[in-house]
């Protein structure tokens, strides 16, 4: 039900949120320097649970938000774009790269308490949210059929590429801060460039009509 082009379009979006770094990536980075591989994709998979929550609350939530308070959309529209415009200032903002080249020594913790802390450091991600509550809607076209089927599609394709990236960086978690360490100015040029990412895309949401 979803055009070809609507789902590369969102796809690209989701690529490069993920890309861009925020408390997932931090503390996914920093446990698998502190407690290695294994404890980085176990505490992947509790930030993958926390996905599938957001996007079971977003399908049912946005079926009943568009059936019952079309207003709604116009009011989550200009929210996004402001949170878009928010994160596109705080990706190019002075010491914003310090997180990430210097990752947080953390404590040694069992397979449980990782997942779990994977899952809370996710859930409670405004990122996270925002993109699920604000920036989603603006891929579903109601005329396309159900809103419901958009929405999982939509969400799915945003959880296989968050896990697939951020398995990579789990992996190979201490050649990034390491690269990046002695190659500042590229990690500066991402952020750059994220930051055009999300200013055109706040651009777009506003302007929309539809």
């Amino acid at each position: 039900m979803i055009s070809f082009g609507t789902m590369i379009a969102f796809a690209a979006v989701a690529l490069g949120m993920v890309c861009a770094p925020g408390p997932n990536m931090i503390y996914l980075i920093s446990r698998s320097v502190t407690q290695g591989r294994v404890a980085g994709v176990i505490s992947l998979f509790g930030v993958v649970l926390a996905f599938v929550v957001y996007i079971v609350a977003t399908m049912m939530g946005l079926s009943a938000l568009f059936l019952t308070v079309p207003v709604l959309y116009t009011m989550i529209k200009w929210a996004g774009a402001v949170y878009l415009l928010w994160l596109a200032w705080k990706a190019i903002r002075p010491g914003s790269d310090r997180n990430i080249l210097e990752p947080q020594a953390l404590t040694i913790e069992s397979p449980k308490k990782l997942f779990m802390m994977g899952f809370m450091t996710n859930l409670l991600n405004p990122k996270a949210a925002v993109l699920y509550v604000s920036l989603l809607p603006q891929f579903i076209d109601p005329t396309r059929g159900s809103v419901l089927m958009q929405s999982a599609t939509l969400g799915l394709i945003q959880i296989s590429i968050s896990f697939i990236i951020n398995l990579l960086i789990v992996l190979v978690a201490s050649q990034v801060v390491s690269w990046f360490g002695k190659r500042p100015i590229w990690l500066r040029v991402q952020r750059w460039v994220m930051a055009s990412v999300l200013t055109a895309l706040a651009a777009r949401m506003a302007l929309d009509r539809k």
